[in-house]
């Protein structure tokens, strides 16, 4: 078995054969993770599955990668990364409430089409709850996923004090439904069955949460 020292000059050295090389490798090896994890879970998944999916010798992947969970953890965090920065960037925009709100749910439920299935396995498995060796993604990845809740509370709170939603309890409240509806979508919506994409289904979310919470003058 190759030692932990080992390991991380092998690493070292394709990161400094061709960045680009490296790069492009690093991503092909995300690909083909995420359709291992798609099919067996994130329990079932191993190096040696995705390795097997790419058709080559397990050891090569040491190269780029330490373990299934910095692997699943690196991908994920860069999906939740993007959201929470798109989020941000919403709430902050000119734009009305409603249309804040329109574009931010249709928005997420379009990421969690573009990165099936790794929300929907962060999700379904509850890896917020993971072993203390993760414990600082865990952290990083809880405080997202609060900033995608805040600026959701914060676009309903705009809503409520311009009167253009209907106050109809608490933004915190309403800020969880929206994300659970969404998040729901793991029990049924599969990319390469639905008969609707990711975007049309966000967008008919949209338009439902938004004639419950849209006032009438």
């Amino acid at each position: 078995m190759t030692s932990p020292s080992g390991i991380k000059k092998r690493r070292t050295a394709a990161k400094e054969d061709s960045t680009a090389s490296y790069d492009r490798r690093r991503k092909e090896i995300g690909e083909a993770a995420v359709r291992v994890f798609n099919r067996l879970g994130y329990t079932g998944a191993s190096i040696s599955a995705v390795a097997a999916e790419l058709k080559i010798d397990r050891a090569s992947l040491y190269y780029y990668i330490g373990s299934k969970e910095e692997l699943f953890d690196t991908i994920l965090r860069e999906v939740i990364e993007n959201n929470a920065a798109m989020a941000s960037r919403i709430q902050a925009s000119k734009l009305s409430p409603r249309r804040k709100m329109r574009d931010m749910i249709t928005a997420l439920m379009s990421s969690y089409g573009a990165s099936y299935p790794l929300i929907y396995l962060y999700i379904r498995e509850n890896l917020s709850h993971v072993s203390d060796n993760r414990s600082q993604w865990s952290k990083k990845m809880r405080a997202l996923n609060r900033e995608i809740e805040n600026a959701i509370i914060a676009i309903v709170e705009e809503g409520y004090a311009d009167k253009s939603f209907r106050n109809v309890g608490a933004s915190q409240v309403v800020a969880y439904g929206v994300l659970g509806i969404i998040g729901w979508t793991h029990r049924w919506f599969r990319p390469e069955k639905s008969s609707e994409s990711a975007e049309e289904i966000g967008k008919v979310y949209a338009e439902m949460i938004l004639s419950g919470l849209e006032s009438p003058y």
